[in-house]
């Protein structure tokens, strides 16, 4: 082969290797690979394919590029019942599109406005999109934004009381597009032409990018740093979690039933020991509804004064993710707070975001969902108020399950009065997998967005305690340090808090502010009728 064809063969496996290298990184900065750094320098190559590219060929790369970034991250899809690679391979395809759009919009955007301009942008191109994959309607997947990757930094996560979670998506995307100005100026000053590796750009604009990202993560540690080492003032309560680590082969059995409401019942008798304000069992923790079994109720009822303290539980009709029967029902998933005094009454919650696919079908009669193999799952309705439990010692909010990813659900709790986050939840689902520890890191940061407390009681694990400052003080575990599919107990002292954070007050500004400078930069380039790619750069075809 001549010298043109292997440079074809290079141009065309850069094409393809830098946007899977950039998948492959994102994916290992996050749990339980928490390789956090990465995620700072996984846009790089991406960004340096498709600067100057044909948007629709940037369009193809990137959304490679998120095609193996989610797939990465979505291993634990193949747990559900019923899931197969056609589901994740479907999954990977959708979440990677909004990746995809990034990298068609910035291209059109570096190949009419130059690229200083397109990389000044990219964070204001992504946070939207990140935002909307977040929030679409049944579709939304709330999972792999890039903040989440820093859930363990936690002098940078601190912004998020200011911009919420997407804020240090924002500044990750910033900083890997200073890196990849530099890269593209030191290019260029090494006379290295090849067309492959993006056109260069100008030591002007490298400067203003560079700067851009230095100051904007500056601030960030420094509000960060001084946030962390500013104790927490007030009044501390003791709450307790009891993880029952009940099998799901077991659960919604009626001959394991006396079996599971023992293990409850001794696991509170164990705990009350440490007189808590508050005994805490996970979502769907009975076996079967405590509202529509008055015996089951009375049981629990009972437990909760022989323990002499409040207990919260998460109780449902039947369990979700299973086909519904044959009878046209409607189901309500709950959070029930029981008092200990006889003649005091009971303080309920019904879930508000429901999990499509698990305890609904989105669309159902509309779409044909059992030509992608998908089952027609049980008929739950979706509750209407944000419920605030009240107890003697403090009010609190109950979120169940996945709620608790949806940064604006959990703002509405704080804002109605909420002084403290519980979220109840089951993962037995999902087996010994990552999405666990997915889970908590997203947790955490709902926890710094409105500065409260957030205790998670989950069946299987991962139960834990987070403070306002996003650090996890303490987890069920067993001898082996293990804190997934054990049994255990765990009390833990919270501060109650009345935070008003930026944040909780005016929730996804930033998002909007980036939308409306997105739509500016995309209209610049839209009435720009020359290419403004640097001098002696040829554009990518």
């Amino acid at each position: 082969m001549n010298i043109r064809s292997w440079a074809l063969i290079i141009r065309l496996l850069f094409h393809i290797c830098a946007p899977i290298s950039s998948g492959v990184m994102l994916a290992l900065a996050f749990p339980r690979y928490d390789q956090l750094w990465l995620v700072w320098i996984g846009l790089v190559p991406l960004l340096l394919v498709i600067v100057g590219m044909r948007p629709w060929r940037a369009f193809f790369a990137s959304g490679l590029g998120g095609v193996v970034f989610f797939v990465g991250i979505f291993q634990w899809i193949l747990a559900f019942p019923g899931f197969t690679f056609l589901h994740q391979a479907i999954l990977g395809v959708y979440v990677g599109t909004f990746i995809g759009l990034f990298g068609l919009a910035f291209s059109f955007i570096s190949r009419k406005c130059g690229v200083p301009w397109a990389l000044l942008t990219t964070p204001f191109l992504w946070v939207p999109l990140e935002y909307i994959r977040s929030n679409l309607s049944f579709m939304a997947l709330p999972w792999g934004c890039l903040g989440h990757s820093q859930y363990g930094y936690l002098p940078v996560i601190q912004i998020a009381s200011v911009t919420g979670q997407h804020g240090v998506s924002f500044l990750i995307v910033m900083v890997n597009a200073a890196l990849a100005s530099i890269l593209l100026f030191l290019r260029s000053k090494l006379k290295k032409t090849n067309p492959a590796f993006g056109p260069p750009v100008s030591g002007r604009g490298t400067l203003g990018v560079a700067v851009t990202a230095a100051i904007l993560i500056s601030l960030t540690v420094l509000y960060g740093h001084a946030t962390v080492t500013t104790a927490v003032g007030g009044k501390g309560v003791k709450v307790s979690l009891v993880q029952g680590n009940i099998e799901q082969a077991k659960k919604w059995d009626p001959r394991y039933s006396k079996e599971i409401m023992q293990t409850y019942a001794d696991l509170t008798k164990k705990v009350s020991g440490d007189q808590p304000e508050l005994i805490i069992w996970p979502e769907t923790a009975t076996p079967r509804a405590i509202n529509l079994d008055l015996g089951l109720y009375s049981y629990v009822r009972r437990i909760s004064k022989e323990a002499g303290t409040y207990l919260l539980l998460g109780s449902s009709q039947q369990q979700k993710i299973t086909k519904r029967g044959s009878k046209e029902r409607k189901y309500l998933n709950s959070a029930f707070l029981i008092p200990p005094e006889d003649k005091a009454k009971h303080q309920k919650y019904d879930k508000i975001r429901l999990m499509p696919f698990g305890e609904y079908l989105p669309l159902k009669g509309v779409v044909p969902w059992s030509y992608f193999n998908v089952p027609d799952v049980g008929g739950y309705v979706a509750g209407e108020k944000f419920t605030i439990f009240e107890t003697p010692a403090f009010h609190f909010g109950v979120t169940i399950c996945w709620e608790n990813l949806f940064p604006d659900l959990v703002r509405q709790f704080v804002r109605s009065g909420a002084q403290l986050i519980v979220n109840i939840t089951n993962e037995a689902w999902f087996g010994k997998t990552d999405a666990p520890y997915q889970f908590v890191a997203m947790n955490v940061f709902r926890a710094v967005e409105n500065r409260v407390y957030v205790v998670r009681c989950a069946n299987t694990g991962i139960s834990c305690v987070i403070n306002d400052q996003g650090r996890i003080i303490n987890r069920v575990t067993d001898q082996e340090g293990r804190d997934v599919f054990v049994r255990g107990v765990l009390t833990e002292r919270v501060i109650p808090l009345n935070h008003d954070t930026f944040y909780t007050r005016h929730g996804d500004l930033l998002v909007w502010v980036s939308i409306v400078c997105s739509a500016v930069f995309l209209l610049m380039a839209l009435l720009r009728n020359n290419p403004a790619l640097p001098s002696g750069a040829k554009p990518l075809r």
